[in-house]
């Protein structure tokens, strides 16, 4: 494969990992009478994962590089899930500080509708969550921004704040928790790059607020 065409699935793959979801979410509204039904949001995350394993093909094939160049690294799983529990817990400790600035300014945030109206739903779409976004911001886009700038500084700013732009519908109390969040997840993948553990992490901090606690809370 030309260096030229490597590049080319590069850029095609920057365009998939730094766009689709925010494209996703936006036509999805836009295109459905409710985007918060149940069949719309499965629609949603359905496309949402499908084009995550279209960008691993692209770094499969295209690039003909292997998934350790996104930080995927397969022999050491049990490490990668002891780190993405400890992620999860740094994770909590900064929600937790930032709900605590933000009661003392009278913000609310997380008093809105839930994720989706049924829990099954809710899993799906945090399993994306955690899979596809830590795939396309901090697998994907940071290692090949970096590639280019030739800076992990520049390629984490980068990320994170597109990364934190896309949560928009939450609000600015929510893009900001998602800044602060996503400031954790990108300086451990690039203090690690250990794209696993920052998925596991990812996906805790999702799964117990929105899974967990509801069904204790059901249960009561």
């Amino acid at each position: 494969m030309t260096q030229s065409s490597s590049r080319g699935w590069t850029i095609a793959g920057l365009l998939l990992a730094l766009l689709a979801i925010p494209a996703v979410t936006l036509l999805s509204r836009s295109l459905s009478p409710d985007p918060g039904a149940s069949g719309a949001i499965i629609v949603r995350e359905l496309a949402i994962l499908g084009l995550t394993a279209m960008l691993i093909w692209v770094v499969r094939a295209g690039e003909g590089l292997p998934l350790s160049s996104i930080g995927i690294h397969t022999e050491r799983i049990g490490r990668s899930l002891a780190w993405g529990f400890g992620l999860a817990v740094a994770c909590f400790a900064v929600l937790f500080a930032c709900l605590a600035v933000f009661a003392q300014f009278g913000i609310h945030y997380g008093e809105g509708p839930a994720i989706a109206r049924s829990l099954p739903v809710i899993l799906l779409t945090v399993v994306r969550a955690g899979i596809s976004e830590e795939v396309f911001y901090r697998g994907f886009a940071l290692e090949r921004l970096e590639a280019w700038t030739g800076s992990k500084w520049i390629a984490a700013a980068v990320t994170l704040i597109i990364f934190a732009g896309f949560h928009f519908r939450q609000g600015w109390p929510g893009v900001f928790l998602a800044f602060a969040i996503g400031a954790v997840l990108t300086a451990f993948y690039v203090w690690k790059r250990d794209l696993i553990a920052a998925m596991f992490g990812h996906f805790l901090v999702d799964f117990i607020p929105n899974v967990i606690l509801p069904l204790f809370g059901d249960s009561n």
